[in-house]
């Protein structure tokens, strides 16, 4: 029996190795012929380290209609040059672009994972595009995964998805957590220590982290307001660790909120940061008030680590976090409403740790990566045979 080909597809290759890694090895020693494409980059290294080879596209992330025709057609040729049985796309260009190609090449099995709709925050002639290119990778799949509950019900919902073409894998998430690495251990505790020793942290001080892009559509005017106006009582002193790129030219922030960030002693920018476990275990509270996600593994990454959160009350976030038990929950872009959930979690260290140990004990139970994997594998096997 012929292996079945299986080819991942996402528009930059960072989110191949960040937010589906690992999966790539695991389903080829599970029998499958692994194949991941997306444009050019820096980490098609780390990709093609699992064993499985890489095929580069230019694949942009703006609305380009001419060289999407010509991404669709290299695509084409591609499909049909390696024959796959299963094409299965990540990430809103990839999905349209190669959900089309996989449609007219009548692959056997197309699959499309949602992870987030920009389309959740747009408005009026751009959000009405969003929506018709949703709609058209949708109508080019055999079946759509939302990564989360919320997700699901948003799509059947505000985009009137048929029921029958929406599935979810597991309990949700695109590629569980692995609980292993995402572990405190003493080596980790003492990198985080080295790492607030170098930018003069207090012992006694609170310091918030954040990881992702820090755009506006992460919260991060809502975050700059709550920490601007947190007060102490002079004993210690507070700090905010942001880890990740701007994208000033994609979803610039506020110009004072911009200057803020760079400029203030108290706030430390960590930049990219490839392992990013020391960076969150440096901090004693994670901040996440982004406005849209799918379902967000840097919260599951600090749960894991013990790391108490405040998220905001979005798709996913409401998912990891249980309000009261495992973290805090906060309306989306309430700025009063996170500074107010900041300063209780700043006043008690017993409810940060209560908060840690209840979430990494939650997410482990639910989330994990070898869940998630043979959930996926059991999807692909299963849809191939009834598409067959």
């Amino acid at each position: 029996m012929e292996k079945p080909v299986l080819l991942r597809i996402t528009t930059v290759p960072i989110s191949l190795h960040l937010l589906l890694r690992g999966q790539f090895r695991f389903m080829r020693e599970q029998g499958f012929e692994v194949y991941t494409l997306s444009s050019d980059g820096k980490e098609v290294g780390e990709v093609t380290a699992e064993g499985v080879p890489h095929i580069a596209v230019t694949l942009t992330r703006k609305i380009t209609p001419v060289q999407d025709l010509i991404s669709v057609i290299s695509l084409i040729r591609i499909m049909r040059r390696i024959r796959p049985s299963i094409v299965h796309t990540h990430t809103p260009k990839a999905g349209l672009l190669g959900m089309m190609a996989a449609w007219i090449c009548r692959v056997p099995l197309r699959m499309h994972t949602v992870a987030g709709l920009p389309l959740m925050e747009a408005r009026g002639l751009k959000r009405r595009l969003l929506v018709a290119t949703e709609k058209i990778t949708y109508a080019c799949a055999h079946r759509v995964y939302p990564n989360s509950e919320g997700l699901k019900k948003y799509m059947l919902g505000a985009l009137n998805v048929s029921p029958a073409r929406i599935s979810m894998i597991g309990k949700g998430s695109s590629n569980g957590i692995d609980s292993g690495f995402f572990m405190p251990t003493g080596d980790l505790k003492q990198q985080a220590a080295a790492i607030r020793e170098k930018y003069g942290i207090g012992k006694d001080d609170v310091v918030f982290s954040f990881v992702g892009r820090i755009v506006k559509d992460k919260g991060m005017r809502e975050l700059v307001s709550a920490f601007r106006s947190m007060e102490t009582d002079g004993t210690y002193k507070i700090h905010l660790l942001l880890i990740g790129p701007f994208e000033q030219e994609l979803d610039p922030l506020d110009e004072a909120d911009y200057t803020f960030l760079t400029t203030d002693p108290r706030v430390t920018l960590a930049g990219f940061q490839r392992d990013v476990r020391p960076w969150l275990m440096a901090s004693d509270i994670f901040v996440f008030p982004s406005y849209r996600e799918g379902f967000p593994n840097v919260v599951m990454q600090a749960s894991c680590l013990e790391i108490p959160c405040v998220v905001s009350d979005i798709n996913g976030c409401n998912e990891i976090i249980q309000h009261g038990q495992t973290g805090l929950v906060v309306p989306v872009k309430d700025a009063a409403a996170l500074k107010a959930a900041m300063t209780d979690l700043t006043q008690s260290e017993a409810k940060r740790q209560q908060f840690a140990q209840a979430a990494r004990a939650h997410v482990v139970a639910n989330f994990d990566q070898q869940y998630v994997w043979k959930e996926l594998k059991n999807e692909y096997l299963e849809r191939l045979q009834r598409e067959a």
